[in-house]
């Protein structure tokens, strides 16, 4: 049996994007426990949320493979939403 283990750390790649993920999950759930709302925390959450879907796309969907078109509509599609919110946070915060 071959180890296909790339990194030498006894977890594979996808094992440590899950647990990145898993982090990365615990510090979105820990801003809203804490009651810490603000513009800055609000778009840090959705910053998290944009990395965790590039990740998913890149790891487990394996788009990191895939060259040319077929690699930007997962990124457009996380792009163009998280923009969207981006600008509906900051103007309404401007009111």
């Amino acid at each position: 049996m071959q180890n296909h283990n790339k990194n030498g750390k006894g977890l594979q790649p996808c094992t440590w994007v899950w647990l990145i993920m898993m982090l990365l999950t615990l510090v979105t759930y820990f801003s809203d426990t804490l009651g810490l709302s603000n513009l800055a925390i609000s778009l840090g959450v959705l910053l998290l949320a944009l990395i965790k879907g590039h990740l998913v796309g890149a790891y487990f969907m394996e788009l990191r493979y895939v060259r040319g078109f077929w690699r930007w509509p997962i990124t457009l599609w996380l792009l163009l939403p998280g923009s969207l919110i981006t600008l509906a946070f900051w103007l309404a915060d401007r009111q």
